[in-house]
């Protein structure tokens, strides 16, 4: 069709470096701190989905090897050698703690006191594992919140500012003059999208996968301290 833009014509109209550069300081400021944003999300969504993954895979593990051995010894050593595992870790701090009272003969008859120091040794490993996990995950929910309207920030900027150019011009304000100065400040809020989406996505599942290793290291912390009450303080 006569007039219709090429594909070279459209190509060229968004070549996106051309787009920041022609873009007002503000709105590229904006633009980079989305960028910015997008880049450490990328890099906490691939390192926690790693993370997640062995410590999934190793708890399983683990409780095979807890479940399978009567041997506290061996397990104590396969829990050593899982690191990434909450339970492992969990395991590892029940364990010192009932070695260090058992150690200690003016504390060996008080079945209560001993008790409670184990569980409290167990929580402060649930504790101090669940902040592994959830460590850097709140900064994807601050980018999936913030990002698109920050974007939308340096978008009414970057209008407001190509309106204000527009009116001091001699020149008609023909779409032709108007466009490219549109579609940079919405490029803005295109690249919050950018950021937000894959980040909301990703802390989802992450939060979704924790709160399940959170069951299960409580879950866990129950049956230790079964065992614990019928075999090593009676």
């Amino acid at each position: 069709m006569p007039g219709a833009p090429t594909t070279t014509t459209l190509a060229a109209n968004l070549d996106l470096i051309k787009m920041f550069e022609r873009a007002h300081w503000i709105v590229q400021s904006v633009m980079v701190l989305l960028g910015i944003m997008f880049m450490i999300g990328l890099y906490i969504i691939i390192y926690k989905t790693m993370y997640l993954r062995r410590a999934s895979t190793e708890s399983d593990r683990f409780q095979d090897s807890f479940w399978r051995s009567r041997d506290i010894e061996q397990i104590y050593k396969q829990a050593q050698a899982l690191r990434n595992s909450p339970l492992s870790q969990m395991f590892v701090a029940g364990y010192t703690e009932l070695a260090k009272l058992a150690s200690d003969e003016n504390l060996r008859g008080d079945r209560e006191g001993n008790l409670a120091n184990i569980e409290r040794a167990l929580r402060r490993a649930q504790t101090v594992e669940t902040t592994k996990l959830e460590s850097m995950v709140p900064f994807l929910a601050t980018t999936g919140s913030a990002a698109p309207f920050i974007g939308l920030f340096g978008t009414v900027i970057g209008i407001l500012l190509a309106f204000l150019e527009i009116s001091e011009a001699e020149a008609a304000a023909t779409l032709k003059v108007v466009g490219p100065h549109i579609a940079e400040a919405l490029f803005a809020t295109a690249i919050g999208l950018v950021a937000a989406i894959p980040a909301v996505m990703a802390y989802n599942f992450f939060m979704r996968r924790i709160r399940v290793l959170r069951s299960e290291m409580e879950t866990f912390e129950h049956d230790y301290l079964n065992i614990i009450k019928r075999h090593f303080l009676r």
